[in-house]
């Protein structure tokens, strides 16, 4: 029997899978986010709204191993949009399969179909396992990335 992997965009009732496959992204970075987030989180993921992320499921023979979230947005340095996958994730069962590049490839897809012109991500530098599969795809760039946290005064 052939394996069959199907890539689509996240529904409503890919809820459930959706949590299991949020939690392990969440948990391989060790943390953890409130039940809020992740109502927020999947709320967006079904908006209507051009200008919000968007999520794919992958799919082996009917069973949800892997996401991706991803966002079309402007840049200042070129006309055209670029597009942001913040969170790429397979589950352990399903490494080494090709998922993973899968899933780039169809945000790749859907990211030039929506005109963007380039495709990025971050991920953490102990992520060697992803990272092999990053650096046959894309170019590593130099830049380092700050966070400040805000709070309303």
């Amino acid at each position: 029997m052939t394996d069959l992997l199907t890539i689509r965009p996240i529904e409503a009732q890919d809820r459930q899978s959706w949590d299991r496959l949020w939690t392990g992204y969440l948990t391989f970075y060790k943390t953890s986010l409130p039940a809020q987030i992740y109502d927020s989180s999947f709320a967006r993921l079904l908006s209507a709204d051009a200008r919000e992320y968007r999520g794919l499921i992958a799919e082996l023979n009917g069973e949800a191993i892997g996401l991706a979230h991803y966002l079309l947005h402007r840049d200042m340095w070129t006309v055209e949009d670029t597009c942001y996958l913040q969170d790429l994730y397979v589950g352990p069962e399903a490494r080494g399969a090709g998922i993973g590049r899968a899933l780039i490839d169809e945000v790749a897809r859907r990211a030039t179909a929506g005109n963007a012109t380039l495709l990025y991500w971050h991920t953490q530098e102990f992520n060697h396992t992803a990272r092999r599969l990053y650096d046959q795809i894309a170019a590593l760039t130099p830049f380092v990335k700050y966070d400040k946290p805000l709070s309303p005064d």
